[in-house]
């Protein structure tokens, strides 16, 4: 019994179903027919239908209008966000330009600190740029782009814009390795300023090297200035090497002057050898005068007078 009514139910609702939707189907084309008829007494049928249909569809309105002006939000949703994703990419373009705004702005300092330090005018210098580093915790070194082709040579003191850095040692035709200060085998006499004292730079492979053989630890201090002493006559003297510091194991270290950790351009000091003394007997003991001659007035007693005298 039950299937036979939901039999009949289907039915009966399938003719309805098809009626409704031809009636539809007419409406809309007697709709179509009536706006596109053009005629007086239909365009005063039109404009009474709608002074009399539309007033009453304005709770229909309020929400299509709401609906437009969320799918026009949307759309400035969308438009705010595509804006904000590319003010995100510029602002990452900014800072990659800015990052190496940062890095030439202290390139050019560099270079303008190289150009205007004061060494001795006797010395004439080279500068090279930093092609490779060792990268080897038991050896500080670095290379340069200048060799043999340059006039350089082993031995020779090389500087950035700050300080003293290390020496040549290994020259080939157009490059050259430089032996760092903090390399382990790096051994540099020292003057601490302003007491005087001298004392030995010793690499450590640390960033601040220690100071060996110090004369007299009670006339120095932390902060003093230390300098290169020029004796061996490796490097020149008053080159500036760093500043003295008390390291956690109380002995004496040097905070270079260098930036190692930027090394990019390096100046080269050509060194020249100076005048070697052989006669040291000549400094112990200074030239003797040569006497000049004495007249002797003995000579004059027994000699004749001369004709015509008394």
């Amino acid at each position: 019994m039950a299937q036979n009514r939901n039999h009949s139910d289907i039915d009966y609702v399938r003719p309805v179903r098809r009626i409704f939707v031809g009636a539809l189907v007419l409406f809309c084309l007697a709709v179509f027919l009536v706006w596109r008829i053009d005629s007086p007494r239909v365009e005063r049928f039109r404009a009474n239908l709608v002074d009399r249909v539309v007033p009453g569809f304005e709770w229909a309105s309020v929400p299509m209008a709401q609906f437009a002006g969320m799918i026009d939000n949307f759309q400035s949703y969308q438009r705010i966000y595509q804006q904000n994703q590319d003010l995100r990419r510029e602002l990452q373009q900014m800072k990659a330009w800015k990052e190496a705004a940062v890095q030439l702005e202290q390139q050019n300092a560099k270079l303008l600190a190289l150009n205007n330090v004061r060494l001795d005018p006797k010395l004439t210098s080279v500068s090279g740029v930093v092609v490779a580093d060792s990268g080897s915790p038991f050896r500080q070194s670095v290379l340069l782009n200048v060799g043999e082709h340059d006039g350089v040579k082993d031995g020779w003191a090389t500087m950035d814009g700050l300080g003293l850095v290390g020496r040549i040692s290994g020259v080939g035709k157009t490059t050259s390795r430089v032996i760092l200060l903090t390399d382990a085998a790096s051994r540099l006499p020292v003057t601490i300023q302003p007491s005087g004292q001298r004392a030995i730079l010793a690499g450590d492979n640390t960033a601040a090297p220690t100071l060996d053989f110090i004369e007299d630890l009670d006339a120095i201090k932390p902060g003093d200035r230390v300098v290169s002493s020029g004796d061996g006559g490796v490097f020149p003297s008053g080159m500036l090497v760093g500043q003295l510091a008390l390291g956690p194991d109380g002995r004496f270290r040097v905070w270079l002057a260098a930036d190692y950790e930027q090394l990019e351009f390096l100046r080269v000091l050509r060194s020249h050898r100076g005048e070697v003394i052989t006669d040291t007997g000549g400094l112990i003991v200074p030239p003797q005068p040569v006497p000049e001659p004495v007249p002797d007035e003995t000579a004059g007693e027994g000699a004749a007078p001369e004709p015509g005298d008394g």
